[in-house]
């Protein structure tokens, strides 16, 4: 049997837990096409180390967008993204990320795409603390990104003693909703050329791998009166710096940090999606 035959298929504790269904489905549809080996992690740790000995099987992630960024992140920091396609079979809630890079949402199309589909190599933003942008990434995150984490790091019994503390610590709702986060104060440089300086304050700056090996940048100016045009620019390097700043990376949110840099790998990952290239 061919090693491209060969899969090994990690299940998301979260997909696990949230939809047994799907997963099922998806572990019939591919086991009936190829040699599957089924990986079932409890915890990151394990997560990574089942794609770090997976061999010659192809790696194939049964989960949300979470899930498959923790899977390409693991396998860029074990240095063996280059050799090897990601399939992902979406399950969960979190799938904005797999729908905009072209994978079925559907547990049967999915799968049916990992068996039959093509490699497409995709670009990677790499930052400078190696960490990974798939899709795009925004400053400041978008409202109430920062109560975002992964959901496997909260057990059963954390989720219910939160739970627990949000009742005994409800209030009457008496107060109006937190306004959203104001301007920021940023330098934006794009391959050395500074786009904005810290003064001038921006209402936004989102980065997304483009065509050709650069990054799509735009900034957002803050204005009074008149909306200010939007600055644009497509770049292989893109550095932010400034006062403490968040930023939201695919479903990630992180940071407080003073400055980060981050770098277009092109073609540095390769998904399997349905058709060709």
């Amino acid at each position: 049997m061919a090693a491209s035959d060969q899969l090994l298929v990690v299940i998301d504790p979260v997909a696990r837990r949230d939809d047994g269904e799907s997963v099922r489905i998806a572990k019939d549809v591919l086991s009936a096409g190829a040699a599957v080996k089924v990986c079932l992690p409890d915890s990151p740790d394990e997560f990574d180390r089942a794609l770090a000995r997976r061999g010659s099987r192809r790696p194939v992630v049964v989960g949300d967008d979470r899930a498959l960024l923790r899977a390409v992140t693991a396998l860029h920091r074990q240095r063996e993204l280059a050799d090897c396609a990601v399939s992902l079979v979406p399950v969960g809630g979190a799938l904005a990320l797999a729908r905009s890079l072209g994978v079925p949402t559907g547990a049967v199309a999915a799968a049916r795409a990992v068996l039959d589909g093509a490699e497409r190599r995709l670009d990677l933003l790499v930052d400078d603390s190696d960490g990974v942008v798939l899709g795009d990434l925004r400053i400041p995150p978008v409202s109430g990104d920062e109560r975002v984490v992964p959901a496997d790091s909260a057990s059963p019994w954390l989720r219910t003693c939160r739970s627990l503390v949000r009742t005994l610590a409800a209030r009457p709702a008496r107060t109006a909703p937190a306004p959203g986060p104001g301007p920021a104060r940023l330098r934006v440089e794009a391959d050395g050329v500074t786009l904005v300086d810290l003064d001038q304050p921006v209402r936004a700056v989102s980065v997304a791998p483009g065509a050709a090996g650069g990054a799509c940048v735009e900034i957002r100016p803050a204005s009074v009166g008149a909306e200010a045009a939007p600055v644009r620019a497509v770049a292989r390097t893109i550095t932010v710096s400034g006062a403490d700043f968040r930023y939201r990376a695919d479903a990630l949110t992180s940071g407080p940090v003073r400055t980060r840099t981050w770098t277009v790998r092109q073609r540095a990952w390769g998904l399997t999606l349905p058709g060709g290239d």
